[in-house]
């Protein structure tokens, strides 16, 4: 066990860190084949970023542990509301922008679309496709709103100032090695994790839903809660809640969209009747924060990590 613990811990490091280098170096290619900044934020960092839990999804259903690939996208999207969100406001109140509403309403719309897909017991090519098409409209809506609004505000700042990954003069050796790691690492880290997730679902009895929606879920969570929990104490944490929903977006439509070509993805019936609906509850949580703009503040907070907490200790006594 606790070998099986150490490989988990060694993939997930593995997977963190070569997730951040290849987005490092795959924005600063794109810059520098002349890839708009606003395009490049929109792709090449929200696909980066969920680098680490699409190869762990696709090594899972690879191997036939598709309840791990699902539990990881339910699990880190209620993790990341609950307590990505709930720990970091217990340091500072997170603020709130209304423009998000359109966003979150997308965010409530994929997570109906893959409840209902889901509700068929099973993730087949179809459905991929499905989840998979629906990323293309909202990428697609995005690109179109982010050139009206900078065709109307006639920025003369530079873009790239925006991308925090963003380095113009990074050498050339620099960016290929940072590349060649994410590359390489991603799916060693994957292999390590899935494998050692695997062991730990068997040495304990319990499936691997379980151990994707708790274990796995959290240790992907880890670089958003540090994020968002050093921009707290900063005071800066305001775009923490658009990047939340950007990434339980991408989580819904395209790590299970992607992970969904590979094989079939069997939904568990535990997740049919509590985990979609968890996270259901969890995304509406945020509705009265985002249509009055208001700040999540150290109550509420305190809140969503009770809440995190009471699920998670349910599951372990459940037993998946």
């Amino acid at each position: 066990m606790l070998i099986d613990l150490a490989q988990v811990l060694a993939g997930l490091a593995v997977l963190l860190l070569a997730g951040d280098l290849l987005v490092k170096g795959a924005v600063n290619l794109a810059l520098r084949l002349g890839i708009p900044a606003m395009m490049v934020g929109m792709t090449v960092v929200a696909f980066g970023t969920s680098a680490p839990e699409l190869v762990v999804s696709v090594q899972a259903v690879w191997i036939g542990a598709g309840g791990l690939a699902l539990g990881n996208v339910v699990g880190s999207n209620i993790a990341n509301i609950l307590l990505v969100l709930g720990l970091p406001a217990l340091i500072a109140p997170l603020a709130v922008d209304r423009e998000l509403r359109r966003d979150f309403a997308i965010m409530i719309a994929a997570t109906a679309l893959f409840m209902a897909l889901a509700a068929g017991g099973v993730f087949h090519i179809w459905q991929a496709l499905v989840l998979l098409a629906a990323l293309g409209l909202m990428l697609g809506d995005n690109l179109r709103r982010a050139r009206v609004i900078r065709a109307g505000n006639h920025a003369t700042e530079d873009p790239e100032n925006h991308l925090e990954t963003a380095d113009p003069s990074m050498p050339g050796w620099k960016l290929a090695l940072y590349l060649a790691i994410g590359v390489i690492g991603l799916p060693i880290g994957a292999q390590l994790l899935v494998a050692g997730a695997v062991d730990i679902a068997s040495a304990l009895g319990v499936s691997d839903a379980l151990i994707g929606l708790t274990l796995v879920a959290v240790g992907t969570s880890l670089p958003e809660l540090a994020t968002t929990a050093l921009a707290a104490w900063r005071r800066e944490a305001g775009v923490a809640m658009g990047n939340i929903i950007g990434s339980n977006i991408f989580n819904l439509l395209c790590i299970i969209g992607v992970a969904g070509l590979v094989g079939p993805i069997p939904v568990p019936e535990s997740m049919l009747r509590l985990d979609l609906w968890v996270m259901a509850a969890s995304s509406l949580l945020l509705l009265p924060f985002i249509l009055r703009g208001a700040p999540i503040t150290r109550p509420a907070g305190l809140a969503l990590s009770l809440a995190y907490a009471g699920y998670i200790t349910f599951l372990v006594i459940r037993g998946g």
